[in-house]
């Protein structure tokens, strides 16, 4: 199983960053990348309203996945109106504000949705809430983690996303060497019992040394201008975003321990659904964004 993951992984983290550099070539709009964020949103959305057919929930797949198109196309919104004073800080502003009103409208759709269906009591609130769920891990988690394509800047957009995506996926690699070489003491048993404290410490030696390596030396990838910004800066930025994208996976294992299930689908071996695939990503990229925006790592 764990020369499988390695072999997965070395297969996917390369396609998906040459799916990246040829985006780039074909300009600002990201649409490559729109329609990557599109799929993803709907395979996430149907492995959730899957996952959540329990107890009094009644997931309503067709609703959620065109809710949360609707939320990711929102983050495309600074590309369709930019604004008028070109900055990074104010379009991103625009682009939370056109995602924030499509989380609003999602809200307002979904209630109406068990108003709609509304039979007797024990339903309703318990829908509501798992398809709010939904579409703000399918959708909102998505459209936010793709602003990282723009913001600080275009030039360095998908270099980011990458170093984000190298981070968590050399933590979640680590961490799963670690913990089958070394790992004895566990580290959520009840949450996650395949999770062991010498995991943890893999999550963060490999999440350092694949961001490490990637900030340091991939930026002629991308383009000859990003040159590596300060040591401590990177390091910190590596094993804080390796670490955030562990405890994304142990979020995840929330969702399928309450509902009693091990995968969150079965689509590849070794990895489960893509929901499984993707959980530390889509949890570690709001923070990347911010650490970005703030202190990035890169000149």
């Amino acid at each position: 199983m764990l020369g499988w993951r390695l072999v997965m992984s070395a297969i996917l983290v390369p396609a998906i960053i040459a799916l990246f550099w040829l985006d780039q070539q074909l300009g600002g709009g990201a649409f490559i990348l729109l329609a990557l964020c599109l799929f993803v949103a709907v395979r996430n959305a149907y492995e959730l309203a899957d996952l959540l057919k329990v107890r009094n929930l009644r997931p309503h797949f067709m609703a959620t996945a065109g809710l949360s198109c609707l939320i990711v196309l929102a983050g495309w919104g600074h590309v369709y109106v930019p604004a008028a004073v070109e900055s990074s800080a104010t379009s991103l502003l625009i682009s939370f504000g056109w995602i924030g009103a499509a989380l609003t409208f999602s809200f307002l759709a979904l209630l109406a949705l068990e108003a709609w269906r509304y039979h007797a009591p024990g339903h309703s609130m318990e829908s509501l809430g798992g398809n709010l769920l939904i579409v703000c891990y399918a959708g909102g988690l998505m459209a936010v983690t793709a602003q990282l394509r723009w913001f600080p800047n275009s030039q360095t957009g998908y270099f980011a996303i990458a170093s984000m995506i190298i981070c968590v996926k050399c933590g979640d690699t680590f961490a799963y060497t670690f913990g089958r070489l070394w790992g004895h003491r566990k580290l959520a048993p009840i949450l996650s019992p395949g999770k062991t404290q010498m995991g943890l410490v893999g999550a963060v030696c490999g999440s350092t040394l694949g961001g490490w390596l990637w900030l340091t030396y991939a930026g002629r990838l991308f383009g000859t201008s990003i040159t590596p910004g300060s040591v401590w800066n990177i390091l910190a930025y590596s094993a804080v975003i390796g670490l955030i994208g562990l405890v994304g996976d142990l979020c995840e294992s929330l969702i399928k321990r309450d509902v009693q299930k091990k995968d969150s689908a079965i689509l590849m071996p070794g990895f489960g659904g893509l929901l499984d695939l993707l959980d530390s990503p889509l949890f570690a990229g709001p923070f990347a964004l911010a650490w970005w925006m703030l202190l990035p790592p890169v000149l």
